[in-house]
């Protein structure tokens, strides 16, 4: 089942919880004059996230389509959304473009580069480039400024079925998240290198007031305090010795 919330003013986080997985894909429909989906979805989704933008606003009307890393939850059916938006185009890294999206997209990205900022009407999406945060070479996040809503993709990852919106804070969620998943298969999907503390402290600077996790709850609330924290969570489970 796939449901609908707003999160901040104007941000909808559209949630399908997957049993299989164990957690929740969620995407994000930011409703302005160019409106903006952050995250595609699986491609095998794409008629059930299709659905919930139906429920805001025409499909249509997308300008922008925007993920952090290439990977198929980020951007899976990129190009079912490029067929229904015929206007809509492609954000991501430069890195992203240059490696992936420039040959996997039907039409050409625009590649953003570090505090790119792209005015959708009433909001303004400032890009940051966040190599290996949470993992991957060509991974970067996206602030909207005016509602101090940071997409954090993969960071705060929590597995279930949780609320669309917490104001209790989730960084324990993520730590036990974290401290589960050091052996195994799925293990060390995110890195620690000599720029990862420093990154994460970038984005604490921001003081976000919702930060929009990709797998899990959405938190409302001090996101810098949070993102401190969970800095200190990354460096004690990953870090160096």
């Amino acid at each position: 089942m796939t449901r609908v919330d707003e999160v901040a003013p104007d941000i909808f986080r559209i949630s399908t919880f997957k049993a299989e997985y164990g957690m929740q894909f969620n995407q994000f429909l930011l409703r302005d004059d160019e409106p903006v989906l952050i995250h595609t979805g699986y491609k095998s989704m794409f008629p059930a996230t299709l659905d919930a933008v139906v429920s805001i606003i025409d499909p249509a009307s997308l300008k922008w389509i925007g993920f952090s890393h290439f990977e198929a939850d980020e951007c899976g059916s990129l190009n079912e959304w490029l067929q229904v938006a015929p206007q809509a185009t492609a954000i991501c890294s430069a890195v992203g473009a240059m490696v992936s999206v420039n040959d996997f997209a039907d039409r050409p990205p625009l590649a953003l580069n570090d505090n790119d900022v792209i005015v959708t009407g009433e909001h303004r999406l400032r890009f940051l480039a966040t190599p290996h945060v949470p993992h991957c070479w060509d991974a970067g996040l996206f602030f909207e400024e005016k509602a101090k809503t940071l997409f954090c993709s993969d960071l705060f990852f929590h597995p279930g079925e949780p609320e669309p919106l917490t104001e209790n804070e989730i960084v324990s969620r993520a730590a036990a998240s974290i401290r589960g998943n050091l052996e195994g298969p799925m293990a060390k999907d995110m890195p620690y290198t000599p720029y990862t503390e420093q990154t994460l402290m970038r984005l604490a600077e921001l003081k976000p007031q919702t930060l929009a996790t990709m797998h899990g709850s959405s938190y409302r609330g001090d996101g810098g305090a949070a993102i401190r924290e969970l800095t200190t969570v990354i460096k004690d489970a990953l870090g160096p010795g």
